[in-house]
């Protein structure tokens, strides 16, 4: 029977060699699989901590940026982390500092307006004083060289006073001057003596409608803003064209000038500012600020009329054309002074 003994340790030593390979293989099995495990945990922890640093150097200074010029906030690097718990938790740290940045930015905007309103206040009392004081001197004195230089001082009174109001008109407060209902023609002239190029503006026609009460100042700052916009962005050497043209529904007010236009993307701006549906942060108008087109839009907004830039001047420049509804306009009573209601246009009827 001994000599069972070695093919018996045989048979155990093969079935030990079996068992250890088997173990052997499982072992690199769950080796390989804990590797890769691993692996896929650093490669999600360097891509979280990518995603971290995105955060804070770049979308979170986007959301920054985006305050003084619209753009698309970037998103996530790594699209695989999309609906995670930890991308919802980035996009909760953006929507708070977004928040913050929003206050931040609306407290400082208010301040700056309560500060310019106040300012611009006190500089049209000054402005108003002043023009008393140049309108007594004017009756005072017959001397042609001294007239001569009262209206000089006049003419350059006037575009102080209109510039403080336009500022205070931006930062919330009314025109401040009531006046009776005027013709669109006298509106138009009186918007051109607010501007130093006045002898550069050229009315070529009348319109036999005037503007009511409640509008006139208004009317006439809009179309002051929209020709000292067109003389400024000129050669000095050109004119500035103005039509009067009554339409179906109201009047317009035609603006041309020779200047070098506007692209595509200063049309889009103009017009989201003329629109008046923007609030105008007063930090964002450049350096300098630029006031003419915000005032514009505001007015625009709080009166009814409407104000387009979009249209090429036959000159090479730009065509401003301000619409004012039968509702801001009144008849021109040719037996006296007085306006009557501009009644509104019938369907049955054309233009």
């Amino acid at each position: 029977m001994s000599h069972h003994i070695p093919e018996v340790v045989s048979w155990c030593l093969a079935v030990a060699l079996v068992a250890v390979a088997v173990l052997l293989v499982r072992q690199r099995g769950i080796t390989a699989a804990v590797r890769r495990r691993v692996a896929a945990l650093e490669d999600s922890l360097q891509s979280r901590d990518t995603e971290v640093r995105h955060l804070v150097t770049v979308r979170l200074p986007a959301v920054t940026a985006s305050m003084h010029q619209p753009v698309p906030l970037p998103g996530l690097l790594d699209e695989r982390l999309g609906g995670t718990v930890f991308a919802q938790g980035l996009q909760a740290v953006m929507d708070t500092f977004t928040q913050a940045v929003d206050k931040a930015q609306a407290r400082a905007d208010q301040s700056a307006k309560a500060a310019l309103k106040a300012s611009m206040r006190a500089l049209q009392g000054l402005a108003h004083e002043q023009q008393l004081a140049i309108s007594d001197m004017q009756e005072r004195h017959d001397n042609p060289d001294v007239l001569r230089d009262l209206l000089q001082i006049d003419h350059a009174n006037s575009q102080f006073g209109r510039r403080a109001q336009a500022i205070a008109v931006l930062c919330g407060s009314w025109p401040g001057r009531q006046r009776a209902a005027s013709p669109l023609t006298d509106v138009v002239r009186g918007a051109t003596s607010r501007i130093r190029d006045y002898r550069r503006v050229k009315v070529h026609n009348h319109a036999d409608v005037a503007v009511v009460s409640r509008a006139v100042e208004p009317v006439v700052l809009a179309v002051a803003e929209l020709l000292d916009n067109a003389a400024r962005h000129s050669q000095p050497n050109t004119t500035v064209e103005v039509g009067l043209q009554p339409v179906h529904n109201g009047a317009c007010v035609v603006i041309d000038d020779a200047g070098v236009g506007m692209n595509a993307q200063e049309v889009q701006r103009a017009a989201a500012l003329l629109s008046g549906q923007r609030t105008v942060d007063v930090s964002r108008l450049g350096d300098p600020p630029q006031f003419g087109f915000p005032v514009i839009g505001v007015l625009a907004a709080r009166y009814g009329f409407s104000v387009s830039v979009d249209t090429r001047s036959p000159y090479g420049g730009v065509r401003a054309v301000l619409f004012l509804p039968s509702a801001l306009l009144s008849q021109i009573d040719l037996d006296g002074p007085d306006t009557t209601p501009l009644a509104p246009p019938s369907r049955e009827g054309g233009p």
